[in-house]
């Protein structure tokens, strides 16, 4: 992956130093050709103001007068043409002409040659106009530029200066300038690549962290965490993520543990005592007269062998993605009288007392009765299970918030303080009892997801004594 990312990069860099070279090169090719349009701009105004100086100046010039005004403007002349290669013409309105054609025909005869009367003469009615002007024009095949300024005295413009010259003089070989631009450019993006190969690299390191944590994980090494130190933001969420996920999976493996362990336990008991009872029985050990008191509790150990393999078979039910509900309206007042029969046997041999305070009565509801039946008899049965001799449990139906609510309330040990945000998962037992027998911790698990499958809640509440559990059933509409 660091590889690919790494190529990926380096063609992006190859691609912007292309790209940058070739906008720098016309960007400075383009600065340069301003900068020099100025230059020769400039030397054309200082023509123009030595020409402006006094007339006999000019006519010094144009008829070989030794004057100082003269000579320097000579010298300007061939500094100007020794630059640029410029065709310079000194024209004032009496028609007088002063220019350097003869070097110019000297060095680049075919350039001279070329000039356009036309064209020259269009600028210089501009030029004595009053205007300065930079022009670009095609001579003979070949691109020039005209650069003209006016010399004026007292406002009046006595004249102009032009100066002609090729385009080459002014932009310069292009190939001059790619080599410098290109090297910068290069230099400047190599800095940039080395940078962000150790940036990538850097941000590649927790990367490659995860990935080394995903395989241990995979390999079933659910204690992987990785350190949050010296991570971006993003990197860090990303991180915590993980962790979390990896915590989720430790747990949900060591309830899966906690629960093979348990059924084990809760398979191996009864099986033993029905295994040992039967075989007493068979052999002799176990008197014929004490046989029908040993086989009530191999009745009892099947039972709990029942018990289990309903649950487990119960849980598998709900989680199947095409498990459905069965909706209805029923009275939850009368299914609650019906469960409470079930377990008057229990309840007797415990000395339990049992109130039902039925504050809406008849309590119509809209729901699955077997599957909320089903809620109830698991509610019940905890509740009787948890609560010593001589306990207390209240039955509750009321209206809340547009809904029938059910309340389970026992006068147990309650729920230990540490155990009430595990209670509803699947596997997980409370020691609130401190009992053998107290079962595999499916059936709060089974309540929960008949709940959510009718889009309803179930909750520990906070009580004062024991523990009370209160679900939320649909009102029946038609039904009140």
């Amino acid at each position: 992956m660091f590889s690919r990312i790494m190529a990926m990069v380096l063609a992006v860099i190859l691609v912007l130093a292309v790209a940058f070279s070739l906008l720098g090169t016309f960007a400075i090719r383009s600065e340069q050709i301003a900068r020099r349009l100025d230059g020769v701009t400039r030397q054309a105004r200082d023509i123009a103001y030595l020409a402006a100086r006094n007339d006999t100046s000019t006519a010094a010039i144009l008829f070989g007068l030794d004057d100082t005004t003269a000579r320097y403007l000579s010298w300007k002349s061939e500094e100007v043409y020794e630059e640029y290669g410029a065709y310079i013409v000194v024209v004032d309105r009496r028609g007088r002409v002063m220019d350097n054609l003869s070097l110019a025909r000297i060095d680049d005869p075919d350039f001279v040659a070329s000039l356009n009367g036309r064209e020259l003469s269009d600028a210089l009615v501009q030029v004595l106009g009053g205007e300065e002007i930079s022009v670009r024009t095609e001579v003979g095949g070949e691109t020039t530029f005209t650069v003209g300024v006016p010399f004026m005295r007292n406002g009046t413009v006595l004249g102009a200066v032009l100066i002609h010259t090729k385009a080459q003089s002014i932009e310069g070989p292009l190939y001059s300038l790619i080599l410098p631009v290109l090297l910068v450019v290069t230099l400047t993006l190599g800095a940039a690549g080395i940078g962000i190969f150790f940036y990538v690299r850097s941000t590649m390191k927790p990367l490659k962290a995860l990935e080394g944590a995903a395989r241990d994980l995979s390999e079933g090494n659910f204690a992987t965490r990785l350190s949050l130190e010296g991570l971006s933001s993003e990197t860090r969420e990303v991180a915590g993520a993980f962790n979390q996920m990896a915590e989720r999976i430790q747990a949900n493996d060591e309830s899966r543990r906690e629960f093979v362990a348990n059924v084990s336990h809760e398979l191996r008991s009864p099986i033993t005592s029905i295994s040992g009872f039967v075989q007493g029985m068979l052999d002799g050990t176990i008197p014929p007269e004490d046989h029908e008191q040993y086989l009530r509790v191999v009745g009892d150990e099947t039972g709990r062998l029942t018990k289990l393999i309903s649950d487990l078979l119960a849980l598998s039910r709900l989680e199947r993605d095409d498990a459905e509900l069965s909706r209805s309206s029923f009275d939850m007042c009368e299914m609650i009288r019906k469960c409470v029969i079930r377990f008057m046997t229990k309840l007797e041999e415990k000395q339990m007392d049992l109130d039902c305070d039925f504050r809406l009565d008849p309590c119509m509801v809209f729901a699955d009765p077997d599957r909320i039946e089903q809620v109830l008899v698991n509610l019940l049965d905890n509740a009787i299970k948890f609560t010593p001799e001589g306990g207390r449990i209240t039955l509750v139906t009321e209206e809340r918030d547009g809904k029938a609510a059910v309340t389970v309330q026992d006068s147990g040990c309650g729920v230990p303080e540490e155990d009430r945000d595990r209670i509803f998962e699947r596997f997980f037992t409370s020691d609130r009892a401190h009992t053998s027998g107290k079962g595999t911790g499916l059936g709060l698990s089974i309540c929960e997801r008949i709940m959510k499958m009718h889009g309803e809640t179930i909750r520990l509440l906070d009580t004062e004594e024991g523990a009370a559990f209160r679900f939320t059933v649909p009102l029946d509409s038609h039904g009140k």
